[in-house]
């Protein structure tokens, strides 16, 4: 031969060469057959076992016997892909119904390898012949093999929607595909609900007939949201959780994992947890072991006493593959091309195809039936006419001349003719004449009933549908896998990690926090006092409103607990806040978001502006956000008020207004407020707070004077007023004021750092406008600059 030699680019012929390699990849190996849901590999195993005789009611063969027929046959690559292929389609904790029943030791949920193929049996189960039934009678169409020597079903005609009822997996060429098993009851459920209803919304799928998947390994699918997602779109991530019960042992509790996640290996997921106690990242936990059996998966965490099982069990979903996400991703080959798709063209794919095979089959059937027919019709001939046909074959000398003869004599076809010279004279028995006059007539019917099915879509549908329904009565089971609706619980949060408990916290006025249980635990360090405590849950929220109009979020079991004698920690410690800022306000907000209805924080400032916005709008997950819109201003104090309870505001310059809460609008968090009281060119608000008619007002004097007012002397008034007159000298000027039942104490603080108390009691009683008192005068005071009431616990 001439040797030629075309110059060609090298990035083509690569481009070229992989996109072969990528089609053969795609086609040949990695990705399932929408109609089947088989990839070729395992389509050949189920055919060769097929054509071995390895149906489900006869014995089990060697596998290494399978895999040899396979391989010479059909699928020539490496026998352990072929065997690995067939071990997985036996195994239970694999495929939701097994297609494969095999004798042996065929691996274990532990991860453990199947004993060589020499020493393990197979054959197909009975979900597996429905898979093959009718493949003989022109169902499917046949290509030739590896060699052009044999054919082979390029599909298998599938009774089952195997698809979706097994799931798949595969990794090719720039693509992967991952299916989960389904519930095959379900799926013909929603494949009997689109037949009768060709425009069926996939809500009404979902929500009355097919769920979610459904898992050989049980467990839990922690929300709706990710099905939803990939039966709409393809593609989704559904969250997976074991399945676990508490057991009572003695005092001890122990947790019972009695399902875990499809695809999580057992025995590493125990070494998972043992890690976890050794590193004492899971402390509760004192002794672990396997108790799994025949029966199912059992394994035993022993926990110690007063461990909480759920906060232990909480651990484990966020630290181990207790908890595991599965990605969903519909992509399979539709006439040969791989496309994602949602459930309902799954579904519908699968429909059509079967109708397909239903028509192939029937035609098949018809035919039969037809030249069956054709036979018996020459039979008849024959006996009517039998003096005609003895003449005709006494007098011929072969059987061409007889047939002949017959044909021309009878008016009959070839095939007639020949079926008469085959016909055994038994035959013309008069009972045997009566046998093929019913068999004609039973030909007749079927006929008719055949036409019907290929000419009229209704009753290939009904056809279709008592189809479906046979299979499910057959091979239906319940649901293993539940599905717990609520996507709030699929993410495990740091708060799922905390036991809840009840929580006191304490700010003391030189900015000492402390976390305890009780309020009786409180107390401040020498020299020191508690000026604001709040009471809630280990998982509440914690809010500190700073001056500058900012809010700074802990979550209260962020804060270290303290015990006894402590006293706790600096705020520092927590809050990074600017040097220039001060917390004026200590709350709580409830970890239930709307519990808290009609409840508001209330704010005021210094140019004595008033603003109220809902509880809920300081719901953060920030580290602080901004409390209100300020302009050039700041804030004197916070608190949680209702809508309508009435509010008192204290100038510096001694003037009170109280007015009643719903005389303004509650307002968004990033706004201004409303002028709460009419304030003088060099007067500003130096307190705020809810009116209490059993209060008294405190008013403490930068040079120490002082008096008390009971709260219900001030009438309330118009809002944006100039307000009441506390003191009748106006050259005082107030450096704080509180409201204080009488057995209460008061903080006040100097320029210079030192603090000291005062008891109410000790304060005299006047009416508004009244004197103001000298009640520091013993104390070496330089200018008091704050003023707070102690918080004192019993």
């Amino acid at each position: 031969m001439k040797e030629e030699i075309y110059p060609i680019a090298i990035e083509d012929k690569m481009k070229d060469a992989y996109l072969n390699y990528s089609l053969s990849v795609i086609i040949g190996r990695a990705l399932p057959d929408v109609r089947d849901g088989l990839k070729p590999v395992h389509r050949r195993i189920l055919y060769a076992a097929r054509e071995l005789g390895l149906l489900h009611n006869r014995p089990h063969k060697k596998s290494a016997r399978l895999v040899g027929e396979v391989l010479g046959k059909f699928h020539p690559h490496g026998d352990s892909a072929v065997y690995d292929a067939m071990v997985r389609m036996a195994q239970d904790f694999n495929q939701r119904y097994q297609l494969i029943d095999g004798h042996g030791n065929f691996g274990s949920i532990d991860g453990d390898s199947a004993a060589a193929m020499r020493y393990t049996e197979t054959k197909l189960t009975e979900i597996a012949e429905a898979l093959l039934d009718n493949i003989d009678e022109e169902t499917v169409n046949f290509i030739d093999n590896f060699d052009g020597s044999l054919q082979e079903p390029e599909v298998l005609p599938s009774k089952i929607p195997n698809l979706l009822v097994n799931g798949s997996s595969g990794i090719a060429v720039g693509m992967s595909t991952s299916i989960p098993p389904h519930n095959l009851g379900e799926v013909i459920d929603a494949l009997i609900h689109l037949l009768d209803y060709p425009n069926a919304r996939l809500e009404t799928i979902i929500k009355n007939h097919l769920p979610g998947p459904d898992f050989p390994t049980g467990a839990a699918i922690v929300g709706n949201d990710g099905i939803k997602s990939a039966y709409q779109n393809g593609k989704g991530k559904i969250t997976l959780r074991a399945k676990s019960k508490v057991e009572k042992e003695g005092r001890h509790q122990n947790l019972i994992i009695t399902e875990i996640p499809y695809q999580v290996n057992k025995a590493k997921l125990i070494e998972e947890i043992a890690d976890l106690v050794n590193k004492g990242k899971i402390s509760a936990v004192s002794d672990l072991r396997d108790e799994s059996d025949k029966k199912g998966i059992r394994i035993v965490i022993e926990l110690k006493s007063k461990a909480d099982p759920q906060l232990t069990l909480n651990r484990l979903y966020k630290y181990t593959n207790l908890q595991t996400n599965f990605r969903i991703n519909l992509l399979a080959l539709n006439d040969k091309k791989p496309v994602v798709m949602g459930l309902l063209e799954i579904l519908n794919h699968f429909l059509d195809f079967r109708k397909q095979v239903i028509k192939n089959h029937t035609q098949y059937n018809l035919n039969k039936s037809e030249n069956r027919y054709h036979i018996l019709a020459g039979l008849k001939r024959a006996i009517d006419e039998l003096d005609i046909v003895i003449k005709v074959i006494r007098n011929s000398q072969s059987k061409k001349e007889a047939r002949e003869k017959l044909m021309l004599e009878l008016d009959i076809s070839k095939q007639q003719a020949q079926s008469i010279l085959e016909m055994q004279l038994q035959r013309l028995v008069g009972m045997e004449f009566e046998k093929l006059e019913a068999e004609r007539e039973d030909l007749a019917e079927k006929i008719k009933y055949y036409k019907n099915i290929l000419n009229n879509e209704d009753e290939l549908n009904n056809v279709l549908r008592d189809e479906l329904k046979e299979i499910k009565k057959s091979f239906d089971d319940q649901r293993r896998t539940e599905i717990i609706a609520d996507d709030s619980k699929a993410e495990i949060t740091k708060d799922d990690l905390i036991k809840e408990k009840n929580a006191v916290l304490s700010l003391s006025y030189r900015g000492i926090i402390k976390r305890n249980e009780e309020f009786k635990n409180l107390r401040a360090a020498k020299n020191d006092y508690l000026v604001a405590a709040v009471e809630g849950s280990s998982l509440d929220q914690l809010l500190f409103f700073s001056d500058q109009g900012e809010v700074y979020n802990l979550q209260v079991h962020d804060i270290e607990e303290h015990h006894g004698l402590a006293t706790g920690d600096n705020l520092s410690k927590y809050l990074q806040i600017p040097i220039k800022e001060n917390i004026i306000s200590l709350n709580i907000l409830d970890k239930e978001q709307n519990k808290n209805q009609n409840q508001y924080y209330t704010f005021v400032t210094h140019s004595g502006l008033v603003k109220r916005s809902n509880i809920d709008e300081y719901r953060t997950n920030y580290s602080h956000i901004r409390a209100i819109k300020l302009d050039n201003d700041s804030l004197v104090n916070v608190e949680k008020t209702n809508a309508i309870e009435d509010i008192i505001v204290v100038s510096k310059n001694g003037y009170l207004i109280r007015f009643s809460g719903d005389t303004f609008s509650t307002t968004g968090r990033n706004t201004l407020g409303s002028r709460a009281i009419n304030l003088s060119k060099n007067d500003h608000v130096i307190y705020f707070n809810i009116f209490d008619k059993n209060d008294f007002l405190i008013s403490i004097s930068e040079d120490g004077r002082a008096n008390k007012i009971k709260l219900n002397n001030f009438r309330s008034q118009k809002r944006n007023g100039k307000g009441i007159r506390i003191f009748s000298n106006s050259k005082y000027k107030l450096a704080g004021a509180v409201t204080a039942a009488r057995d209460d104490k008061i903080l006040i603080a100097a320029k210079n750092g030192e603090i000291n108390e005062i008891v109410v009691a000790d304060i005299p009683e006047t009416s508004p406008g009244g004197n103001m008192y000298q009640v520091t005068k013993e104390l070496d005071f330089e200018k008091i600059v704050a003023v707070k009431k102690i918080i004192e616990v019993e």
